[in-house]
């Protein structure tokens, strides 16, 4: 049986959602975690604005404070958990706990997504290390399988649902036929969205934890400002039953390639074939694909957020420095953060096929118009259909899909479409991803 030398102490930043599950955990399985691996964990501080929280937890009165300060100055923790979200004082926080010497674990993408350079690189400085494993895909050991399983691979692309209200929303919205605003508002009431919903629904929390992975994926500097964002507030009752028709799903996806021309990162709604692997995930559920050069593809499915699925990546991380500091040793400390190696790809130059709805006057040449628009912009149609309509001058919808097209031509496209007096409304726009691109460079025969 394995023997823990010394009791690591734990000091926990934020006893909410995740923080009180952290407890939880570690109270409930320290015998397993003593006996299985000898590792002697005990939560010696917790951290919140309220004591009623570590009550909430089980955390007894006298190893609470309401001072992050006081818990990273305190002797008797050796790893700092920090998990409050935002930047500030999360950013006040890490910079502290690294001074101290102390090991870091987070589940705060909104920093990191931000600020891991300069974190990253106090670390490397100080000699210890930021683990970060909840902050990517919640439950799902992705980050573990980029830096340790998949080392072997060169990693070619990553794509994910990497947010779970925006996935429940879509997918409600397929089942039933509701309108976005009506099953956003039923997240609001039911938990699975927040009263400001505007960093999942906008694609910004996503946008994070696209930066960090494709960073470690592809080891270079990818930083949320990087990435480009659309969110899925545009997308209707009606693009999801036309979708489905076609063979597609819709779903928010955040999507990393690397190639020798630079990284492409961006994150928006997305049709993807009704049978591929990332199309069956549903409800609050995420899952991350990913492609190296010589395993192929891979799929990691799981919770990516919740009390206990977050608490479980944040006690694996806890757990993985605590194992050699048990033995009397200390983990290496964090690699220096990745330069920029490869170039971030311009949005505006890469090429897909798009699904274009406009809401046009019901009348004789109107569609010749739009389609000329898209003719001098050298956008070739795949097909039309009206979706509603009777010739008799009102209003009706019609949906384009186009070939392959420059995302720069399609914008251009777009505003002059905008402005023709036949059309009402450039109702939506959406990409038809190319699925089978994202295996490309996979033969290493």
């Amino acid at each position: 049986m394995p023997k823990a030398d010394r009791c690591i102490g734990i000091g926990v930043i934020g006893l909410g959602t995740v923080g009180g599950g952290v407890v939880k955990l570690i109270n409930s399985h320290r015998e397993s975690y003593v006996s299985g691996y000898g590792i002697h964990l005990e939560v010696v501080r917790g951290c919140a604005l309220v004591p009623e929280a570590a009550d909430a937890c089980g955390l007894p009165r006298e190893r609470f404070t309401d001072n992050w300060r006081e818990l990273i100055s305190d002797q008797a923790v050796d790893i700092v958990v920090e998990l409050i979200g935002g930047e500030h004082p999360a950013l006040e926080i890490h910079e502290a706990a690294i001074a101290a010497g102390k090991h870091i674990v987070t589940a705060n993408k909104a920093l990191l997504g931000v600020h891991v350079e300069h974190l990253g690189t106090l670390a490397a400085k100080a000699g210890v290390q930021i683990k970060c494993e909840a902050a990517a895909a919640g439950g799902i050991p992705v980050v573990n399988a980029l830096e340790h399983a998949l080392v072997a691979n060169r990693i070619l692309t990553i794509a994910g649902i990497l947010n779970g209200t925006t996935n429940y929303i879509l997918s409600r919205m397929e089942r039933e036929g509701a309108d976005y605003a009506d099953v956003l508002a039923d997240a609001q009431r039911l938990g699975f969205a927040e009263a400001d919903p505007t960093a999942d629904v906008g694609g910004f929390d996503a946008a994070s934890k696209t930066a960090i992975l494709a960073s470690i994926g592809f080891h270079t500097r990818v930083t949320a400002a990087d990435v480009f964002v659309e969110g899925i507030e545009r997308i209707s009752a009606e693009d999801i039953a036309v979708a489905s028709e076609l063979g597609y799903a819709i779903k928010l996806l955040g999507i990393a390639r690397a190639s020798e021309h630079g990284v492409e990162a961006r994150v928006h709604p997305a049709m993807i074939p009704a049978d591929h692997q990332l199309a069956a995930v549903s409800g609050p559920m995420n899952a991350v694909y990913i492609v190296g050069d010589a395993v192929g593809e891979t799929m990691f499915y799981g919770a990516g957020a919740g009390s206990f699925p977050t608490a479980s990546a944040v006690v694996g991380d806890i757990l993985a420095l605590a194992e050699p500091m048990s033995r009397g040793e200390e983990p290496l400390a964090e690699i220096e953060p990745y330069d920029r190696v490869l170039p971030i790809l311009s949005m505006h130059e890469l090429t897909n096929r798009f699904y274009l709805r406009l809401l046009v006057e019901d009348r004789a040449g109107a569609l010749a118009a739009t389609s000329e628009v898209l003719a001098r912009r050298a956008i070739s149609i795949s097909s039309i259909r009206q979706l509603d309509g009777d010739g008799t001058g009102g209003a009706c919808t019609v949906v384009l899909l186009t070939h392959e097209a420059r995302e720069a031509d399609v914008a251009a496209a777009l505003d002059e479409l905008a402005q023709l007096s036949c059309v009402r409304e450039v109702a939506n726009v959406i990409r038809i991803e190319d699925v089978d691109a994202w295996t490309q460079g996979t033969d290493l025969a």
